[in-house]
């Protein structure tokens, strides 16, 4: 199975920070956020990545070239304008080929073991859902049975983590660029499965919560 990293924003919120560097460049704990990404998917067993670029994209693939410093082959989707995060996927699709494909939000950090994350059954996809940040207290999803369905009462924030079938993306959201419309089209085919993550994540959308993560990294995270 492939993955894919989404690293083609703008990073607007953080405008201060990634004039000059692209927000997956930006770091915590010593090095840039994309790096730990492509570590922890070296780890779970990947070996081809495809990472999308737009704003700055030749400073990240300076920094990344084809991967082989992190064990990976690493191929680049380049977008000439900004096509959000389903347009960037649908985009990529002749790069991650006719099998299910793991994605991953470039602007967020978390220790979630990426050979744990499949399809399940006849699902198109199987998103990983977190606990409500404070910053999100409304969350984006519920879960019922297994299966990821509107918000409801109790609600998860969705984090940014999901595995997807090709097919997804051609028998929902037609000329929609945004994923979560998407998603609420399959949910009523009750074809999208999730469950529910309670190790460390974090959002990386202000600069104080990349502050946040960099204090931590360096004075709580777990050694080895």
């Amino acid at each position: 199975m492939k993955a894919m990293v989404l690293a083609a924003g703008y990073g607007t919120r953080m405008r201060e920070l990634t004039q000059t560097c692209p927000k997956p460049m930006l770091e915590a704990g010593g090095q840039p956020l994309i790096f730990y990404h492509l570590q922890a998917l070296a780890r779970a067993g990947y070996q081809e990545v495809v990472i999308n670029t737009g704003w700055l994209g030749h400073v990240l693939e300076a920094a990344i070239e084809d991967g082989a410093r992190f064990g990976l082959q690493v191929h680049w989707s380049r977008e000439e304008e900004p096509l959000e995060t389903a347009g960037g996927i649908r985009k990529a699709l002749p790069l991650l080929g006719e099998q299910p494909f793991l994605v991953v939000n470039g602007d967020v950090w978390t220790d979630l073991d990426f050979s744990a994350i499949q399809l399940q059954g006849e699902h198109l996809a199987h998103l990983v859902l977190v606990d409500n940040p404070a910053h999100h207290p409304e969350g984006d999803f519920s879960l019922q049975q297994g299966r990821v369905v509107p918000r409801q009462e109790r609600s998860y924030t969705f984090s940014g983590v999901g595995c997807y079938h090709p097919a997804l993306f051609a028998r929902y959201g037609h000329n929609e660029n945004k994923l979560g419309l998407l998603l609420r089209e399959a949910m009523a085919d009750n074809v999208v499965s999730g469950e529910h993550y309670e190790g460390r994540w974090w959002d990386i959308g202000t600069p104080e919560r990349l502050s946040q993560l960099d204090n931590w990294l360096q004075q709580e995270a777990p050694s080895g």
